[in-house]
């Protein structure tokens, strides 16, 4: 059964599956077959080859910041004082190691590093930005942006 080409693309009813996940990823296997219009096994089939070939990565839930205290969305553009390979494996690793670092995007850019952080509020942000992010291996600069509200967020 070849879900896959072989340049590694998706048939359509894979596409269907992944899209469906995407939007609930609590769907049940019934629920999701009838969606794609597979019977349960061939659809239960799919999804494992999808999770084995690494497309599907894991599964999470969608949440709501404003009540876990982490509403506050900026974006924080990071250049780095060094970026050979070293310097940018520190700096990678001490990002991950960040909680209020949500995204980290290595750019083609005029900087190298776009951030999203989430934080409680303005003075928890400060906080972060002078303590956590300004201290990271290797940053020489940063420009925060700051969100005013979430249009889409998924």
């Amino acid at each position: 059964m070849a879900f896959l080409g072989k340049a590694g693309h998706m048939d359509q009813i894979d596409k269907k599956i992944v899209n469906a996940l995407m939007s609930n990823a609590r769907l049940s296997m019934s629920e999701l077959s009838a969606k794609v219009g597979l019977s349960k096994s061939p659809t239960q089939t799919r999804v494992k080859k999808l999770e084995r070939d690494g497309i599907i990565l894991g599964y999470s839930a969608r949440i709501n910041h404003e009540k876990t205290d982490s509403g506050h969305i900026a974006f924080v553009q990071v250049t780095l004082n060094d970026t050979r390979a070293n310097a940018l494996d520190a700096f990678n690793d001490a990002v991950k190691k960040t909680p209020e670092i949500s995204q980290c995007h290595m750019m083609a850019a005029s900087f190298d590093y776009l951030l999203k952080v989430r934080t409680k509020d303005i003075s928890a942000y400060r906080r972060v930005l002078g303590e956590v992010i300004s201290a990271l291996p290797h940053v020489s600069q940063t420009s925060t942006f700051v969100a005013m509200e979430a249009v889409k967020d998924h």
